[in-house]
């Protein structure tokens, strides 16, 4: 299925909810408010012409500029292996060996404001999203509304901010070890 044929299917259920991205690039996506999110979601997965049953990662994007961030959701419609019960065939790897087929691949990017970035949770749509929620979480700071586990996955617990925000502010130090990059970069900023 083509990325056009793709987003006229969303356009169709979903209307101005869903707007086209970039259909006619290498990563063919369609942008969506997050306070869609969920909706869109299940039926990406749910309906059987497009059956998105893998997301393969959900990739963060401070969109600084336009004062947004967003969550880039990389999806896969996959067949499962012959001879394999919907059941069994989840808990097999897309890519351990097995047969899968791919059908065809599509990209949701979904934005929100910097000043508010929540975005609803699709960890119980797709399991995978539970760590890559967490992930964009620490890094960029969009919290994932509802969850199971929203917590830091890279940085400690009780770590300042969001380290891949395009106007992150590197610490000098932390917990009293000073931190040559975050010292060389308040250096260049007071040069500045």
């Amino acid at each position: 299925m083509s990325p056009e044929e793709i987003n006229r299917i969303l356009i169709e259920r979903f209307g101005d909810r869903v707007r086209p991205g970039g259909l006619d690039t290498a990563h063919p996506h369609a942008t969506v408010e997050g306070s869609g999110w969920r909706e869109v979601a299940a039926f990406l997965r749910d309906d059987e012409r497009l059956g998105f049953s893998w997301l393969r990662c959900i990739s963060s994007v401070d969109l600084v500029d336009e004062g947004k961030l967003a969550a880039v959701y990389d999806l896969h419609a996959m067949d499962r292996p012959a001879g394999f019960s919907p059941e069994s065939a989840a808990r097999l790897s897309p890519v351990a060996g097995k047969p899968w087929r791919e059908r065809h691949t599509f990209a949701v990017k979904v934005v929100v404001s910097r000043e508010r970035p929540h975005i609803p949770s699709v960890a119980d749509i797709w399991p995978a999203a539970e760590w890559h929620e967490r992930e964009a979480y620490d890094m960029m700071g969009i919290v994932f509304d509802g969850h199971p586990n929203l917590a830091r996955i890279l940085c400690p617990d009780d770590w300042v901010g969001h380290p891949l925000r395009k106007d992150y502010e590197f610490p000098t130090s932390y917990e009293g070890i000073p931190d040559p990059a975050g010292e060389a970069a308040a250096s260049k900023a007071t040069e500045e």
